[in-house]
């Protein structure tokens, strides 16, 4: 059987750019297909709804629902109108578990992966022009590849393709519960030790990073002030892209490189070896 999967993407954050693509990395999967409908940068009702009705059109298997700041209504709108249309459904979002709003969505039947480290961009308009926002996006992928994060959720989602292949429908199938802390992101990554703790870092540096947006997008109220601050954010985050990449090269003296694949019926094959063939 080939599974549905439907994407809304609300707005925009760095797992939303590769939600689909992480799934089908080669564009020659035949056991699955993604159908991806999006708000663009906005989350007005207008827009959610129009993706919302986009998505129920296609009749998907299962629902993933890509945003930044899960909780706001038109996030929490769009989940729940595909699961009362019977969709099950994952919330991908950014870190929203110091929200009043998330013991209810812990508490709720819908899945979720929540990427601790996608952090908010620093959206002053003195600072963020088209040309740094574009970096920081890249740079934030980048971490997010490069720790084992995209890693992580790609499986996460990769689980409950497989259990629609094996018949399951509706309640029936497993969705994933992950917050995506350092320690999940990393884990089983790397073979060097001192690649492991440069990853670690550059997580935890990306995960600062929204601290000091939240401060200087809405706390700070003179530009004088609030300038420095998220460009402060912006170089955090550049300085966690240096450490990934020391990573990956520390990996790749050792031909130590974990690189997962899919075939085209699905199955993930794997090998560590630069020149040889998959397991």
């Amino acid at each position: 059987m080939v599974v549905k999967v439907g994407v809304a993407k609300l707005g925009n954050i760095a797992s939303g750019v590769m939600a689909e693509l992480l799934l089908d990395e080669r564009a020659d999967r035949e056991d699955m297909q993604t159908f991806m409908a999006t708000s663009g940068t906005k989350l007005e009702p207008a827009d959610v709804d129009r993706v919302v009705s986009n998505l129920i059109a296609y009749k998907p298997d299962f629902c993933i629902v890509v945003s930044p700041n899960g909780v706001l209504p038109g996030p929490t709108g769009a989940r729940e109108k595909l699961a009362a249309a019977g969709f099950p459904v994952v919330i991908i979002t950014d870190d929203v578990t110091t929200k009043k709003e998330w013991e209810g969505v812990k508490a709720s039947k819908f899945g979720y992966i929540i990427m601790k480290a996608d952090s908010m961009i620093g959206a002053r308009r003195e600072f963020l022009d088209p040309v740094e926002m574009s970096d920081y996006n890249g740079n934030l992928v980048k971490v997010l590849a490069l720790t084992g994060a995209f890693r992580k959720m790609q499986v996460a989602l990769d689980k409950v393709i497989d259990q629609v292949k094996a018949g399951k429908k509706g309640d029936a199938i497993e969705l994933p519960k992950i917050i995506m802390t350092t320690d999940k992101a990393v884990d089983g990554e790397f073979t060097n030790p001192f690649a492991l703790a440069k990853a670690r870092a550059a997580h935890e540096i990306a995960m600062a990073v929204a601290g000091q947006n939240v401060k200087g997008c809405f706390m700070t109220k003179e530009w004088e002030k609030y300038i420095p601050i998220v460009a402060s954010a912006h170089e955090m985050m550049r300085s966690a892209v240096v450490l990934c990449d020391e990573a990956r090269e520390l990996e790749k003296a050792g031909d130590s490189i974990l690189r997962q694949a899919h075939k085209k019926d699905g199955m993930l094959v794997a090998k560590k070896k630069l020149v040889a063939k998959f397991e």
